[in-house]
């Protein structure tokens, strides 16, 4: 037997992408509108990988964006998009890229445009997040979990 017939063959498929959660708070409207607007942002995201049956997965992206404006929160947004996946014939070394890279970078952009829509309708400029760098993200979760002793840096 050749090489190329021993290698088993590569699948990926989207099977579903959907928004698993969403919600959207301004703690301190109506005043928040009133005020002159100096915001500040932060901005948090994290990934879940969740096996399935049949070489399935789902990986749901959580973002989480907290606006200031001054001392007092002008909103809140968290969006957390979810797919499932199929995944064939991937190694496990291939697979924490696959989970932990290349499925959150088919999500962002619909949590992205998901997150801009709630913070538009909630009556404040247009939040346009920044594309991000899924790559150099799960190779610092990698760094940060072999210098964890006893952690799974897998995932």
């Amino acid at each position: 037997m050749t090489e190329a017939t021993n290698a088993v063959e590569k699948q990926f498929s989207i099977q579903k992408i959907y928004t698993k959660d969403m919600s959207f708070e301004t703690p301190n409207s109506p005043k928040v509108f009133t005020e002159k607007w100096e915001p500040t942002v932060d901005f948090n995201l994290g990934t879940n990988v969740l096996p399935l049956e049949n070489s399935m997965y789902e990986v749901a992206l959580a973002v989480t964006i907290t606006v200031k404006n001054g001392d007092a929160t002008a909103y809140l947004v968290e969006v957390n998009q979810a797919g499932i996946f199929s995944l064939g014939g991937f190694t496990n070394e291939e697979m924490g890229p696959m989970v932990g890279s290349f499925c959150p970078n088919i999500l962002f952009p619909y949590a992205r445009e998901a997150i801009s829509d709630l913070v538009t309708k909630g009556g404040f400029p247009q939040m346009l997040l920044a594309p991000v760098n899924f790559d150099a993200l799960y190779s610092q979760h990698l760094q940060q979990a072999q210098q964890a002793p006893g952690s799974d840096a897998i995932n």
